[in-house]
């Protein structure tokens, strides 16, 4: 696979979801970032934007195995990952798979699960696997999260743990639509759904190969020393009471990578980081109450850092 085969891969399913989901681009590339990177996404954005539709319209259009999860205070996480049920036929246990084994997993207001349910979904997001009475067993490939909560109720809710944050690689907002766009919804809207008419688009089984040559993007030691000045950055910060782990540059790393891929580049540029960052390190770092009390946000935080982290070692040196 080559560049040339990511950017049209990207496009095709790009196009493909801009039918069902009007104006939400970047949403769009931001899942299929995590996608090439093996990673999760976290959308985090009040109800009736889309962004249970935009689950449903990329796994439609890569061909993949698709479930939903409704997270409750009830669900156990047997219901996540699956039960063994004995068989008196054949006098045995009988492992019937829950809803985390499949290509994409879209777990729907998933802070309303207990922490125990979440705990389940930890190792399946960490280690593309799960452990069911002592027996680990191995998650389909490519496998994803696309996890929604509400960020303004909380009653109800049991808050993600920082351990559960950090397996995601990307914190998403899909937004309000404009006027235009609201109206193009209504007009799109108005006979049959779209969901119910968009096919498959590209093939699966290319998934993994489009994998592996995000891994020959070439970042650049310059670039590369800039992330990790960023992430440096924030475990200086006095307004940060969590800083960002080193999971989170590594993160940030393969994601540059990708969307440069996207992009149609082999190499990835200071931008591709710059633009990255809020979506890959806010969920990830914690800011400590006397600086929320003064109306600091982690996207601001790591909006100044990002614009005052120089990129070269000269400027640094210079600065000095």
């Amino acid at each position: 696979m080559t560049i040339t085969s990511v950017e049209t891969f990207a496009r095709a399913v790009s196009d493909n979801v801009a039918r069902v989901i009007v104006g939400k681009d970047e949403p769009v590339t931001l899942a299929i970032v995590a996608l090439l990177c093996g990673g999760h996404v976290l959308l985090e954005d009040v109800p009736g934007v889309g962004k249970t539709m935009m689950a449903r319209a990329v796994a439609i259009s890569l061909g993949c195995s698709f479930k939903r999860l409704q997270c409750t205070p009830d669900l156990l996480p047997n219901d996540v990952t699956g039960v063994s049920v004995f068989n008196q036929k054949t006098q045995d246990f009988e492992f019937r798979a829950g809803p985390a084994f499949v290509n994409i997993l879209l777990a729907d207001e998933v802070n309303r699960a207990t922490p125990r349910t979440q705990s389940a979904l930890l190792e399946a997001m960490g280690e593309h696997q799960v452990t069911v009475d002592g027996v680990t067993r191995t998650l389909p490939q490519p496998f994803m999260v696309l996890a929604t909560q509400n960020p303004i109720e909380y009653e109800g809710t049991f808050p993600l743990p920082e351990a559960q944050l950090d397996r995601f690689l990307l914190r998403v907002e899909m937004g309000y639509p404009n006027q235009d766009e609201e109206e193009q919804i209504l007009i799109n809207l108005r006979r049959e759904h779209p969901i119910d008419v968009i096919e498959q688009v590209v093939d699966p089984v290319e998934i993994p190969a489009l994998q592996r040559a995000i891994w020959d993007v070439h970042v650049d030691e310059t670039v590369r020393a800039y992330i990790v000045r960023l992430v440096q950055g924030t475990r200086q910060h006095p307004d940060l009471a969590l800083s960002v782990s080193p999971r989170g540059s590594l993160g940030l790393y393969k994601a540059a990578q990708a969307l440069a891929a996207i992009r149609g580049r082999d190499y990835v540029l200071p931008d591709d980081v710059k633009y990255l960052a809020p979506f890959a390190l806010c969920h990830r770092v914690i800011v400590k109450a006397e600086s929320s009390l003064r109306n600091r946000t982690a996207r601001d935080i790591i909006g100044r850092l990002v614009e005052s982290t120089v990129l070269d070692v000269g400027e640094l040196e210079q600065a000095r």
